[in-house]
């Protein structure tokens, strides 16, 4: 079965045996935040070249009202900041979400400043699940010093780090996979899940995942029709991702996505059914397994 629409997704996912989906990569922010990233977004063709109408534009509550009809059981929603002493005040506000929100696991972020290393430890103290990292946003270097008391409490404690490091929509000052593998270098333990996995550089995204342990992808906005999402995949991408098929996590990137949440549902039901070593036991661990995993959820 593939989900035409929203209202066939509980369908789909119940014909697979799963209870639901498990989305590692969506956002909620505090309203002032989402207003201007939402504003962003509305200037899209002059920021990003191309129209990027906001399918999920609603209130919270109706937000999460069609995430619980699609069936997300699990989600982390991530917050990321774009200055300095900003990522405290982030993880405070989504602390609180994820606390009143019983599908929210809790999550954090951070950015390059004095005192990131206690605030993180503080956030991990606190029981946080799922960290991000957004090199392109925050306009910062991966490779910082100051991320030295990052990385590694991440990797010993085994969270995952949800990092935006690719050049994809746009290049940003120290984005490109390249960079971020000397952060890998350093850290070889460091559970990273490489945002849109990579994009536009999906075939070093694989090559990272092949070689580094921790090193996941998530699928989000990843083969989708917009913006020629689907024409960036190597040829070879179904028979690539069989070689890591654990290690591939739904992420949507709702609401601010300029398409329906099915449409990322059919880009990777796609994938699964190029190659016969994918197929539904693939479609189960990415939308639901291996997600849960990486949220310790088990």
């Amino acid at each position: 079965m593939i989900p035409g629409s929203d209202d066939e997704v509980p369908a789909f996912t119940a014909a697979l045996g799963l209870p639901g989906l498990a989305d590692l990569h969506l956002h909620f922010l505090p309203e002032s935040v989402e207003r201007k990233v939402w504003a962003y977004f509305d200037e899209a063709a002059e920021n990003y070249g191309t129209e990027w109408p906001i399918h999920y534009r609603l209130p919270v509550e109706e937000r999460l009202t069609v995430l619980r009809d699609l069936g997300v059981r699990h989600f982390a929603p991530l917050v990321y900041p774009h200055k300095p002493d900003m990522a405290v005040w982030l993880n405070g506000w989504v602390r609180d979400f994820a606390a009143h929100v019983p599908e929210a696991v809790p999550t954090a972020t951070f950015f390059p400043e004095p005192g990131v290393g206690e605030y993180l430890k503080q956030a991990l103290d606190q029981g946080v699940r799922c960290v991000k990292s957004h090199v392109q946003v925050g306009g910062y270097d991966p490779r910082d010093p100051l991320l030295d008391d990052v990385w590694g409490p991440l990797a010993e404690a085994g969270v995952p780090v949800v990092i935006h490091c690719g050049n994809g929509p746009i290049p940003g000052r120290h984005t490109g996979l390249g960079v971020f593998e000397e952060v890998l270098r350093r850290h070889p333990r460091l559970v990273a899940v490489l945002a849109h996995a990579g994009l536009p550089e999906h075939a070093l995204a694989v090559d990272l995942a092949e070689r580094y342990a921790g090193v996941h992808l998530d699928t989000t906005m990843v083969g989708v029709p917009f913006n020629r999402a689907d024409e960036l995949l190597p040829a070879d991408w179904p028979a690539r991702l069989a070689g890591i098929a654990d290690k591939v996590a739904l992420g949507t990137d709702f609401p601010s996505i300029p398409y329906d949440y099915a449409t990322q549902l059919r880009a990777i039901t796609s994938w699964a059914a190029a190659d016969d070593r994918l197929g539904e036991e693939f479609l189960r661990a990415v939308l639901w397994e291996t997600p849960r995993r990486l949220l310790d959820l088990r």
